[in-house]
């Protein structure tokens, strides 16, 4: 699919079908993810991937709606500090976005739905997850077939997001 028809199609989905994401389409998504740039290439993001079945009670105390854990494959992107760095946060904030945005991106071209979750409990997320204190739990990405159809894009013209040269 051509990139704008791809981003045109992508939208935040909150309703999945009870259907596993094939494995292949899994590991193609997370190769896009792979495939993205980062800042000097240090690559410095870790991908958790959570299959929710059996575990939706404790994915819940991360968040809470029930969209979340009827999503088959929840992705948990982290920062990670390169060992000898110091974690500047909006750098590695910047990193990991650039990274969902390729695997959301992937994974609309495969036909799967996605969401991007930044409002969920950090801590229950460290705990369920056994993320090490020098990790960052960034963003949390739900993956699967939709249920519920897009509502229609509204966004603001080009004229007003846009501005040449100077403010």
């Amino acid at each position: 699919m051509k990139f704008m028809e791809l981003a045109r199609k992508r939208y935040s989905v909150r309703g999945y079908q009870n259907k596993p994401v094939e494995d292949e389409k899994l590991k193609e998504i997370l190769e896009a993810a792979r495939l993205a740039p980062t800042g000097g290439n240090r690559q410095a993001f870790q991908l958790i991937v959570i299959h929710s079945a059996g575990r939706e009670e404790e994915l819940k105390a991360i968040y809470k709606p029930e969209w979340f854990t009827q999503a088959p494959v929840i992705i948990c992107a982290c920062a990670t500090t390169p060992e000898g760095q110091p974690y500047r946060e909006a750098g590695a904030y910047r990193n990991v976005a650039i990274v969902v945005d390729h695997l959301v991106m992937a994974a609309t071209d495969l036909g799967l739905g996605t969401c991007w979750i930044a409002a969920y409990d950090a801590d229950a997320a460290r705990k369920v997850l056994g993320i090490p204190e020098n990790v960052y739990p960034v963003v949390f990405v739900t993956v699967g077939y939709a249920n519920i159809e897009p509502k229609p894009k509204v966004r603001k013209p080009l004229e007003e997001l846009v501005r040449y040269e100077r403010w």
